[in-house]
């Protein structure tokens, strides 16, 4: 009789092939944190270049301002850490100011959609990076979690600035939220 092996059975080796190392996965934290911090002000500001005239100004500049902290703390840590930045800089340096000024381009609202929807996406990514850092980086996580209210809070800005309210809100959210999750997922492996 051959004895089956339970699924809540551990291995009984170490690292099992395709896993990522404590450092691997240090790296990719902080990569893709650099990224998408780094896509966020350039949404802003693309938001800010067409809405700079408008009610909707002071809090982008806000907004835009809180992210610029991020980016830079990032960058620090790049550094810091020793890790190279996502090599699609270049790429989210144009979608990300394209995706702001386009959503400005349809109204403060699809603007407010688009923040919306990002901030969501972010929200629950720094979520999972909390969950998944080790107590030996009790700094980064101090980081994280004080970026992560920060987006919550810009998330609820844009819901109280009628967020809902943008033409075609539930296609615009859903596709900024999917290309959020995909420059997610390509940042922190390029």
């Amino acid at each position: 009789m051959t004895e089956k092996r339970s699924k809540t059975t551990k291995p009984a080796f170490g690292r099992q092939p395709g896993d990522l190392s404590p450092r691997e996965r240090l790296e990719r934290t902080i990569r893709v944190d650099h990224a998408g911090e780094f896509g966020a002000v350039r949404i802003y500001e693309g938001q800010y270049a067409v809405l700079k005239d408008t009610e909707a100004a002071d809090t982008l500049k806000h907004m835009k301002e809180q992210e610029e902290v991020h980016r830079e703390k990032f960058e620090e840590l790049l550094a810091s850490r020793r890790v190279r930045p996502t090599l699609l800089g270049p790429l989210w340096h144009v979608a990300g100011y394209a995706l702001g000024a386009g959503t400005a381009m349809l109204g403060k609202e699809a603007a407010m959609a688009c923040t919306e929807a990002v901030e969501e996406v972010i929200d629950a990514h720094y979520q999972q990076q909390l969950d998944a850092l080790g107590e030996d980086e009790a700094e980064l996580k101090e980081t994280i979690s004080k970026f992560r209210e920060e987006e919550i809070e810009h998330r609820d800005i844009a819901r109280e600035q009628g967020a809902d309210e943008a033409p075609g809100y539930e296609l615009l959210t859903s596709a900024v939220k999917a290309g959020s999750k995909m420059a997610i997922w390509l940042s922190s492996r390029i």
